[in-house]
């Protein structure tokens, strides 16, 4: 167990490296990656299930296992968070693909899927930051599910609202089960065991091993991703890595910012930040890829995986970033401690 928790915390010190080694091996050997797409079966509703979703579920359920009851009750006491997280999604990602668009000149096919990615609803990935980095799980939980709960309304209004002439239809009950499937159960069944079983030494000790199983899920998750699009990423030009780039850094910034000035903490300012910009950029590909009106701009799918790839990397950067900086100042008051001792 001891040279489990020793790998665990490794993976979770190099994140980034991790997730861009294999995005990069990826590239050049799709196949390597090739079984996360492999197709289980089609639940009640139609939704696809597959590797990806098991190993999403599994990831979530760890994080489960981090929740205890103190974390629900601090965000029932501040249901004005949530809904501070829900307006910056809406408001602060979809205006941004749409200024970026005509700022850059996007051609048609590009702008409309940049600005599908930014009208989609925070993605799971933004969950598993939020655990690396010291955030607040349970208000990251807590938006993912809102924001993918007003998907069916919002993701087409916006679109349609800001890429003119787009009408995209998306029905709420697959996308409800979806997120039941691979968000709230695994995350309900790590609580529930948390709340049992965490007193227990065994256990504690276990938990110490699921960051790395984390690390490892979310390095397979874009490897999957690359397998599938990775041919396509350079089709159109170095303005799609600009745009995605703007884009994500601009999201988390003024995702900060909206934290900051509505007087979060430290943890949901963080929190905030990458939920705004880390969006589910896989519903995006999948839209783009499955919807009969974008027959006609494939570079518009091209645009949503390298988006989904790129929030991946980058918001390990940012989450490493974090957690670098509180390691610092934690380094620094132990030295301060040690001088006044």
């Amino acid at each position: 167990m001891k040279s489990l928790q020793k790998a665990s915390k490794f993976l979770s010190d190099y994140t980034s490296a991790v997730v861009i080694f294999i995005a990069v091996v990826t590239f050049f050997v799709p196949g390597m990656m090739g079984w996360v797409n492999y197709q289980l079966f089609t639940d009640p509703v139609a939704n696809k299930f597959t590797s990806q979703s098991i190993i999403i579920g599994v990831i979530m359920f760890s994080m489960g296992l981090t929740l205890t009851t103190k974390d629900f009750q601090i965000l029932a006491q501040r249901p004005f968070d949530i809904c501070i997280g829900a307006v910056a999604q809406y408001f602060i990602m979809p205006f941004l693909a749409f200024t970026l668009s005509k700022v850059l000149h996007l051609p048609d096919g590009i702008a409309l899927g940049l600005i599908l990615v930014g009208c989609c609803p925070g993605g799971v990935s933004s969950n598993i930051m939020s655990y690396l980095c010291g955030g607040d799980v349970a208000f990251s939980v807590g938006m993912t599910t809102v924001s993918t709960i007003l998907s069916p309304v919002m993701t087409p209004l916006m679109v349609s609202l800001l890429a003119r002439g787009t009408k995209i239809t998306i029905h709420g009950l697959p996308m409800l089960v979806s997120i039941l499937e691979t968000v709230i159960v695994p995350v309900a069944f790590g609580f529930v065991l948390n709340f049992l079983l965490g007193k227990k030494k065994a256990f504690q000790e276990a938990q110490k091993v699921m960051p790395g199983i984390a690390v490892l899920g979310l390095a397979c998750v874009v490897g999957g991703v690359i397998s599938s699009q990775g041919s396509r990423f350079f089709q159109s030009g170095l303005v799609i890595f600009v745009a995605v780039l703007l884009h994500n850094g601009l999201g988390y910034l003024l995702g900060y910012g909206a934290g900051k000035l509505t007087g979060m903490n430290k943890a949901k300012k963080r929190t905030i930040s990458i939920e705004v910009g880390m969006q589910n950029a896989g519903l995006a590909t999948n839209l783009a890829t499955t919807t009969a009106q974008f027959a006609n701009t494939p570079e518009s799918a091209v645009i949503c995986a390298v988006s989904c790839v790129w929030h991946s990397i980058s918001g390990t950067l940012l989450a490493g970033m974090f957690a670098m900086r509180d390691k610092m100042q934690e380094n620094k008051a132990a030295r301060k401690n040690l001088v006044e001792e």
